[in-house]
């Protein structure tokens, strides 16, 4: 008698669970697609607070936000502000550290490397605010054998970042897109959008299960949902905004995802 009357409970908990993660990865992943990274700021610990498994949690945020990846791509591809090989050698040079990060994750605590990477994206955003003229016109430097060679060095420490943890390493991304290589913050964010939402968090999330980590299907095509609308949504904003709002919203979005990593 006691199921039979509770049942209905469980249905109800169990659609307002769906529709809290419907909600919470549609808006993580607008501003995501919006400012060039920081989807897992709320995407992943709506999983942990719905009770998953910190492996399970990361295995399945990483294969949704695949689709923040394709929700984006098509606009930003429109838009041709770049070319295929800056996005095929973006997408390679991060893929070797993604695949070392995401069998380094479930071997290693992660308490202070996302001290660390807190730390780190606190400052990345200090640096852009006080930068003023940063990433407002495209302004291409190193971009010859040497510069593309030491860069890819950078980005493979960013794969890392991204294949072990949970959010920040597009915001990582996006800013060493604008600092290193002279992207506007338009050029970076549609860099980051396609290369490192479909291509490193697809690879991350295949190399998390193979090394032993599983993911929870039931709550997949929710926040598959939620990631393709949310990265079709902020990607058209991005296209609307001037590089000055990519700029600050990529500002706020880094204060808020290192608070969130340190505390």
């Amino acid at each position: 008698m006691t199921r039979e009357h509770d049942a209905p409970f469980f249905i109800i908990m169990d659609w307002i669970n769906s529709a809290g993660l419907l909600l919470g990865s549609l808006t993580a992943n607008i501003l995501a697609a919006l400012s060039g990274g920081g989807a897992g700021l709320l995407q992943f610990p709506l999983l942990l607070f719905f009770g998953l498994p910190f492996s399970v949690a990361l295995a399945t945020h990483k294969v949704a936000s695949v689709a923040l990846g394709l929700g984006a791509a098509f606009t930003h591809l429109k838009q041709k502000s770049f070319s295929f090989a800056e996005a095929c050698y973006l997408t390679l040079v991060g893929s070797i550290g993604v695949i070392i990060g995401a069998n380094l994750i479930l071997t290693i605590p992660d308490f202070w490397a996302e001290k660390a990477l807190g730390v780190m994206i606190l400052a990345l955003g200090i640096y852009s605010y006080f930068k003023k003229q940063l990433g407002q016109e495209s302004r291409p430097i190193h971009r010859h054998f040497f510069g593309w060679s030491l860069g890819g060095l950078g980005l493979i420490f960013i794969g890392i970042i991204n294949g072990s943890l949970t959010a920040g390493s597009g915001l990582l991304v996006t800013l060493f897109l604008v600092r290193w290589f002279g992207y506007s913050y338009k050029q970076a964010v549609a860099l980051t959008m396609i290369c490192v939402g479909l291509f490193w968090n697809g690879i991350g999330g295949i190399a998390i299960v193979h090394a032993g980590a599983q993911i929870y299907w039931p709550w997949l095509p929710i926040l598959l949902v939620g990631s393709f609308v949310g990265g079709s949504i902020g990607a058209y904003l991005s296209t609307r905004f001037s590089n000055r709002i990519i700029k600050i919203c990529f500002e706020i979005l880094t204060l808020l995802v290192g608070i969130k990593l340190l505390i």
